[in-house]
């Protein structure tokens, strides 16, 4: 995916087109992130941070658990200025984050896929602990965001390497 390759720019084109054709589309996977959190990230990484946080606010409105539409409208409600608001999304979006990973590593058949060396985890915690502003939240936020991103792609890897699938990466989960 072109977001997660540092090609936001790229990834605004089909992102937007996937928001306009489902909005309520989420990947089938065990995480089931939302194609306006991917497209609300895209708008960030682009500069453009009022219509991430528009986007972003629909992602919370269609699914009010979603940890990382929480993260990501936080970090937008920063930058556009809502600074009480936006570090409560944040933080917010951050426990929902270590929350999902618990949940998921406590499964027996599964679990151990998942942020193995709790390194998600940990920076998760470190940076609800430390008295961070708002710029060093923001890093953190996204940062995390990132990291749990690529952390659904890895997992859903290890998963079908370890029932006996392809690696390929195509196509849903379980």
């Amino acid at each position: 995916m072109p977001l997660q390759t540092g090609r936001p720019n790229d990834a605004l084109g089909y992102l937007t087109r996937a928001a306009a054709r489902g909005p309520n589309y989420k990947i089938p996977y065990r995480v089931r992130v939302g194609v306006l959190d991917y497209l609300g990230r895209a708008y960030l990484e682009t500069g453009q941070d009022a219509e991430a946080r528009r986007t972003l606010e629909r992602a919370v409105k269609l699914n009010p658990d979603d940890p990382l539409a929480h993260l990501y409208l936080g970090i937008a409600m920063l930058k556009t200025g809502e600074i009480q608001d936006g570090r409560k999304e944040i933080e917010a979006g951050l426990r929902g984050v270590d929350d999902t990973l618990e949940y998921i590593t406590a499964d027996l058949v599964f679990g151990f896929y998942w942020d193995p060396n709790m390194q998600i985890r940990n920076d998760i915690r470190r940076s609800l602990a430390a008295n961070l502003n708002n710029s060093q939240l923001i890093a953190a936020g996204q940062s995390i965001g990132e990291q749990f991103d690529e952390e659904i792609d890895k997992a859903r890897r290890d998963e079908r390497r370890g029932r006996g699938g392809s690696d390929s990466g195509g196509g849903g989960g379980s």
